[in-house]
């Protein structure tokens, strides 16, 4: 199929495990830095462009830890040199705060970073450490995505930058359609509020969803001129409802949705630039 050159390439993530899954949950759920580092080679061979990497503890705990984030990024690379946007998450997930979340960053200098508008800067009297943190982040050249859970937040995010208190540039918003409940289902028409809210002011964003439709909300995102993050950590569920095959398997049906509207898909370079 031709694809319309005019169309900003697709940047696709993969989130593989998130913060509370087990293999209970998916026994291809990667954990082990081995496991991450192999499923980083499968889902760039599928399409994507970033990985969205969280760590665990011994214990097998959500771990924000600068050791073992550069421990994985170093597996990563191994397995696919450059061809991946690396991206840690900062995620409290119920064990940490702010200021801990804002130190591992710090202390990795990652390539990439998400950050939970609600947990950086939780209220009024958190702006300065947080405007603090993002001009070291801009400084230092880490790709920033701020994640939004809801239409507000948007509101927020907006008043936040006009601000001054995320700093000057893009920050790569993520659109979290849903919530992490169990049987929780996203729909395509979860996005339509966060768009009516920012308007025109957020050219660069991007969303997750959860559950079986989690292609469809991505299918919806990427006609609508957004950009898709799919995975385990939000949907273990293929279309049909049944176990999806594999971190891979949900990248490429997303690229197979691309193809069908013609979109080209960005390579990590490409996302490189555009998340600049």
């Amino acid at each position: 199929m031709t694809q319309d050159a005019g169309w900003p390439p697709l940047i696709l993530a993969n989130a593989p495990n998130g913060a509370t899954r087990t293999r209970a949950d998916h026994p291809a759920l990667p954990i082990t830095e081995r496991e991450i580092a192999r499923t980083a080679a499968e889902v760039a061979e599928a399409g994507a462009a970033l990985i969205h990497v969280h760590v665990r503890d011994a214990q097998g705990r959500h771990l924000l830890d600068a050791e073992a984030y550069r421990a994985v990024t170093a597996a990563i690379r191994a397995e696919v040199g450059d061809r991946l946007v690396v991206q840690i998450t900062s995620e409290a997930a119920g064990r940490y705060q702010g200021p801990e979340q804002m130190a591992v960053v710090r202390a990795t200098r990652p390539e990439a970073v998400s950050l939970a508008l609600r947990e950086i800067v939780p209220d009024a009297a958190a702006e300065a450490e947080a405007a603090a943190f993002f001009a070291w982040a801009r400084a230092e050249r880490v790709r920033l995505q701020v994640i939004l859970y809801a239409p507000d937040e948007v509101t927020r995010y907006a008043d936040l930058k006009a601000r001054g208190v995320l700093g000057e540039g893009g920050d790569f918003p993520l659109f979290v359609l849903g919530r992490y409940t169990p049987g929780q289902v996203s729909r395509p028409a979860d996005l339509l509020p966060f768009l009516a809210t920012a308007g025109e002011r957020l050219p660069l964003w991007a969303i997750c969803a959860f559950g079986p439709r989690e292609n469809a909300c991505a299918l919806a995102a990427a006609a609508l001129g957004g950009h898709v993050r799919v995975g385990f950590e939000n949907s273990l569920l293929a279309p049909d409802g049944r176990p999806a095959e594999s971190n891979a398997a949900q990248i490429r049906r997303a690229a197979e949705g691309a193809a069908l509207l013609g979109r080209p898909l960005a390579d990590a370079d490409t996302a490189r630039a555009m998340m600049a």
